[in-house]
């Protein structure tokens, strides 16, 4: 049965992953990817591939590539996690009650896969004031003007 696009405001592709699809985007997964964006894990502080990144492009969901950060967005928080004010389209994240360790959070999500991204908390910079605390293992980044990676062949276009 073919699915109806549910497009965002910025023209992607919101459906989810179907089960086989799911399972081929899966496979590539490293160990610690698994255990971040599957099993709602966290990287430790300080060491995630993207915390340093300062290039125009885009950051995209690891597992689906759906884009979630612009790099406009992104700021130094001081958390030793990628940080960002704001996501591309409100409609690529979505929010989930995270109740875990004893403390009351907003966990982030992939709103097309629903793979863990990380959290976001209300202590962020104008204009938003929100800090979405982001796993880099979580993400992949695509420079200004590369191709975005088409895992679920949709055809979502550049960066």
């Amino acid at each position: 049965m073919t699915q109806t696009a549910n497009l965002s405001a910025t023209g992607f592709d919101l459906t989810p992953p179907d089960e086989a699809e799911r399972r081929r985007i899966e496979a590539d997964l490293s160990r610690e990817e698994r255990d971040v964006l599957l099993h709602h894990g966290t990287e430790a502080p300080f060491c995630g591939g993207l915390l340093g990144e300062k290039r125009p492009g885009v950051y995209c969901c690891r597992l689906c590539a759906l884009p979630l950060f612009r790099f406009e967005t992104k700021f130094e928080s001081g958390t030793g996690w990628p940080s960002f004010y704001a996501p591309i389209d409100p409609a690529h994240i979505k929010g989930v009650e995270d109740r875990s360790y004893g403390m009351r959070r907003v966990e982030t999500r992939c709103a097309r896969c629903d793979s863990h991204q990380g959290h976001v908390f209300p202590d962020g910079p104008p204009p938003t004031g929100l800090r979405y605390c982001i796993n880099s293992v979580s993400l992949e980044f695509v420079g200004k003007g590369e191709p975005l990676r088409d895992p679920l062949k949709r055809g979502d276009g550049l960066a």
